[in-house]
């Protein structure tokens, strides 16, 4: 963590170079939660951790704001940990290897965890200082907010006082958002069923996407590659009666999908006539895919790569039909824009993860939706598909949305102090991924709550850099707001 001793910033680098020390992938954060509890008993601040493993710190107001509003700061500790297929660091042991190139804050061949860690260590550098004036804080640190935000639907807030929440989990520096979508995890499953036969077995892999965060990505129409793995088996299917062994794409359900494996299997008399077939009609699929992306996509690859021969466990043909049918039929992307916020998402899902077993086909889904009921639908329209190819279908994760609030006077004083700070107006903007204040505002009556961030790139992906300049500023406006809070 030596690159981060040049970064000062009061001690938010230092606690984000902790944390980095410290796995913390989603259903992998006990050890950061036994942390945060470590840290609050050092500092004899009051705290309470819960059965999800959330993690309440309390600090009493500094002189001169014990009259002040309360303010809640509130961060997730989980992130989405994705390396390089090269990396041998193991992400549920080994600690992350930061570097600092120019002004980017990254980590060596994995995430960075900047989505939430920058907020977990701004909330750390504020409890531990003695030199900030703010009112009481409440700093509320959850779990696994990537994979459905099960710590805060299960966080209690009967001993906490604050109406006012700073959610820090946003990624765009000047933005204040003030509204966000609900969301749910759509969990399909498909029964398979497995003959033994004798025959060649070929890797097929789709590579190069950009990949990306499904909420805050989602517009840019950028390539899934679990369906482009769909739409390419199903024409192998069609075509050549190939059959499938194995099939694997995507890490998570809310990341667009960079890659996608699957061994395809031909018998061993068809392997020698069809294999000049199935590499030409790849390269065919492959350039119509760079046209259909041309200026999105300019990496995408189709490959394919001879393996053993031998006896292989593949899907039997009513199976393999199923299968192909489905996967291809499978909707994503984005479903609707919204009619009340120019340019917002209004539905969308994304076909995040897909994984063959010996008995199932299994995908997985994030939806997502600003209207309960356009995302109710597209629920529904999932269960159907799967209903007519004879799997079943189970949802989780489900969270509501953000509503705009009309008066807010957070908000207000944050715009006040930004237009002082940055000598312009912040965008207020509602956005179309999912935020915990959704869930925090029925569980709060009458919460006022706004998101900020500093300038994430890449979230979600191995491309994950966070600006060290927009952190710089962004703390910044969190201490100025936190000083003028108990202005009236």
């Amino acid at each position: 963590m030596e690159c981060l001793d040049a970064l000062k910033l009061g001690k938010v680098f230092y606690f984000f170079g902790e944390l980095s020390k410290i796995p913390h992938a989603s259903y992998h954060v006990e050890e950061i939660s036994d942390y945060l509890v470590s840290f609050a008993k050092e500092r004899g601040l009051a705290y309470r951790q819960d059965e999800c493993l959330n993690v309440i710190i309390k600090k009493d107001a500094t002189q001169g704001y014990e009259n002040a509003e309360p303010v809640m700061l509130q961060g997730h500790m989980d992130m989405v940990a994705v390396k390089k297929p090269e990396a041998a660091i193991d992400m549920d042991k080994d600690p992350l290897e930061l570097c600092v190139e120019g002004d980017l804050l990254y980590a060596k061949d994995t995430s960075l965890g900047g989505d939430d860690g920058i907020a977990v260590a701004m909330g750390l550098a504020l409890l531990d200082a003695d030199d900030i004036p703010h009112p009481a804080l409440e700093v509320v640190f959850t779990t696994n907010e990537e994979t459905g935000m099960e710590g805060a639907n299960g966080i209690s807030f009967a001993d906490c006082k604050a109406k006012r929440l700073i959610n820090m989990d946003s990624e765009d520096e000047g933005i204040l958002l003030a509204g966000c979508a609900g969301g749910a995890r759509a969990n399909c499953h498909l029964p398979v069923t497995r003959v033994t036969k004798t025959g060649k077995c070929y890797e097929l892999h789709v590579d190069g996407l950009q990949g990306g965060h499904s909420g805050t990505e989602i517009h840019k129409g950028l390539a899934n590659a679990n369906c482009l793995m769909g739409r390419i088996i199903w024409k192998l299917w069609d075509t050549m009666k190939i059959s499938v062994i194995s099939l694997e794409g995507g890490l998570a359900d809310n990341a667009i999908p960079r890659t996608c494996t699957s061994e395809i299997f031909l018998d061993e008399e068809e392997a020698a006539a069809k294999e000049t077939v199935l590499r030409e009609l790849l390269q065919r699929l492959e350039a119509a895919y760079k046209t259909e992306w041309r200026g999105k996509e300019s990496s995408l690859e189709i490959t394919l790569t001879p393996k053993e021969k031998g006896d292989f466990s593949v899907l039997n043909a009513e199976s393999m039909e199923r299968l192909a049918a489905l996967y291809n039929s499978m909707p994503n992307g984005v479903v609707a824009m919204s009619h009340d916020v120019d340019g917002l998402v209004e539905t969308s899902l994304n076909l995040g993860v897909t994984k063959l077993d010996e008995k199932e086909f299994v995908l997985r889904y994030s939806v997502r939706s600003s209207k309960d009921c356009a995302k109710e639908a597209l629920l529904e329209k999932i269960k159907s598909l799967l209903h007519l190819a004879g799997g079943t279908v189970t949802i989780t994760g489900e969270y509501p949305g953000w509503a705009y609030r009309q008066e807010s006077p957070l908000r207000d004083l944050m715009v006040r102090v930004f237009k002082e700070q940055y000598g312009k107006e912040p965008v207020i903007e509602a956005i179309h991924a999912g935020l915990e204040c959704g869930l925090f505002s029925t569980k709060i009556q009458d919460l006022d709550c706004v998101s900020i961030g500093p300038d994430i790139f890449h979230i979600h992906t191995t491309e994950e850099a966070l600006s060290i300049s927009s952190t710089k500023r962004v703390w910044e406006f969190l201490l100025e707001v936190l000083r003028q809070s108990n202005e009236k």
